[in-house]
């Protein structure tokens, strides 16, 4: 374990993000996201409490329950990328969900209880590719011995008499009787083997051999077919089995391949660290950490909110509810990597309630959500941030994505403002979408330029406020066209 990382009932988190106080939050998501202070001030405090539970002493710290949080505001503002920039700063498990993708049992669709076992599988992953990292570095000289094996085979003569041994243990036909050499020639041909070896070793080294090629046993690996068919139950079990079972039958089934030194060296890498790396460790880590510091973000909650009487799809509606509740207050899903206990992962639910209302859903999942925060709509200088602010920021995407081409885009400030304001404009005539309204409006600026990038090359494009309007001018001031376009 390096230095800068302390443990914590278990699990392994880095330091750096234990330490971090919401105030050091919020300035990093004011990297990422433009506006909403009272959301990012809300997940903030929440992720910053997770950090002080982890610090009380054993008997309090099971009391001390996450504070759920409810995001509420139109689409496109912001609280998906909140609550994924969360995750990623703090290293935790994080799984995005869409509440309308589950239905109540009993119905054709997918259980309540899948949420939790994807997450178990994206911590699993992300345990299991950290320790792959940290074994890195010790299976290159693993890998190493594998290559000149291939480049030279039987050179290893200490594998050999090893098989050699192994073969009449297990019963096989003796080999006939070589004639005796005398140990000095013996000595003699193992010193000519280790110099060769020694010889293609360097070469191998110094990226000589990257591009000969050997041949390569592998295993076959067949996927089993996904089994996502019936509704309810332990549907990852009935998968996990086929999974087991397709193993047994192509357990001894391999297949030889022609490859380069380059290629060979990355399968016998992924190989190797596969078999270095202890599963049960993995999955006893990932357990205590989605446990612990686990994140469900779950869009469009307010799609299965009941609007006023519960008729037909409504009682479904309300039955998803119901099935989400126990899962939120904390109850023991079983998955294919142990029990995980729900009571500590933190649950942000989101929805725009442009429809219905929070006070819709059922009063036991309002409980369970005691953080309500309503997000902003966006406007004309938010937009304008958007543009420009972020890291990777939508301007800098299309200027990099040009670059390629050897095209230069210079956007003046005065054509900044022009997509920013048809941007708050068309989003108030039309569907409020925030700032995906944004991603429409690059596009079609810069449809002629991508479209023809290859004949500019070399050359500086211009985009000011006049080449805005040539492109949109048209396009917004008839209502019709803007709405089925922008």
């Amino acid at each position: 374990m390096s230095q800068n990382e302390i443990v914590v009932t278990n699990t392994t988190l880095p330091e750096e993000n234990l330490d971090l106080t919401p105030k050091q939050i919020v300035e990093k998501l004011d990297q990422y996201i433009i506006g909403q202070n009272k959301a990012k001030r809300a997940v903030a405090v929440a992720l910053r409490n997770r950090t002080r539970r982890l610090k009380l002493p054993e008997e309090i710290r099971d009391e001390v329950a996450p504070k759920n949080i409810l995001m509420i505001g139109p689409t496109g503002v912001g609280k998906t990328e909140i609550a994924r920039r969360l995750a990623k700063l703090c290293k935790a498990p994080f799984l995005k969900i869409e509440a309308t993708k589950y239905t109540e049992v009993g119905y054709v669709g997918r259980d309540v209880e899948s949420m939790i076992r994807d997450l178990m599988a994206v911590g699993f992953k992300d345990v299991k590719a950290e320790m792959e990292e940290t074994l890195r570095e010790k299976s290159v000289s693993i890998v190493e011995e594998k290559l000149l094996d291939l480049l030279l085979p039987g050179s290893n003569a200490k594998k050999e008499k090893k098989g050699a041994v192994l073969g009449n243990i297990f019963g096989k036909p003796e080999e006939p009787k070589q004639p005796e050499v005398s140990e000095e020639a013996q000595k003699e041909a193992e010193n000519q083997n280790n110099s060769t070896r020694e010889k293609f070793r360097t070469m191998l080294r110094d990226g000589l051999l990257e591009d000969r090629e050997v041949e390569l046993t592998i295993q076959r690996q067949r996927n089993a077919p996904s089994m996502e068919i019936i509704a309810g139950g332990s549907l990852e079990d009935l998968e996990s089995g086929m999974q087991n079972i397709m193993s047994m039958l192509n357990g001894g089934k391999t297949k030889k391949r022609t490859v380069s030194i380059r290629e060979a060296r990355k399968i016998l890498t992924e190989e190797t660290l596969e078999n270095m790396v202890d599963a049960d460790k993995v999955a006893e880590i990932a357990k205590e950490r989605v446990e612990q510091s686990g994140i469900i973000f779950i869009d469009e909650i307010d799609k299965i909110a009941v609007h006023g009487e519960s008729h037909g799809q409504g009682v479904s509606r309300e039955g998803v509810q119901r099935d989400i509740l126990p899962i939120v207050e904390g109850s023991n899903v079983n998955t294919k990597y142990g029990v995980i206990n729900t009571t500590h992962i933190l649950f942000i639910a989101a929805g725009a309630f442009s429809v219905s209302a929070p006070s819709d859903l059922i009063p036991e999942l309002q409980g369970r959500f005691p953080l309500r925060v309503e997000l902003d709509s966006l406007h004309k200088e938010d937009f304008k941030k958007i543009l420009q602010e972020p890291k990777n920021s939508l301007i800098g995407q299309y200027t990099a994505l040009l670059s390629t081409e050897g095209v230069t885009l210079n956007f003046t400030e005065d054509a900044i403002d022009k997509m920013s304001f048809i941007a708050e404009d068309v989003n108030a005539r039309a569907e409020n979408i925030g700032a995906r309204r944004l991603h429409t409006i690059m596009e079609k600026v810069l449809d002629e330029i991508s479209y023809s990038a290859d004949e500019h090359s070399g050359e500086t494009i211009n985009v000011d406020a006049k080449y805005v309007e040539e492109r949109l001018n048209d396009i917004v001031q008839d209502q019709d066209l803007s709405r089925y376009i922008l």
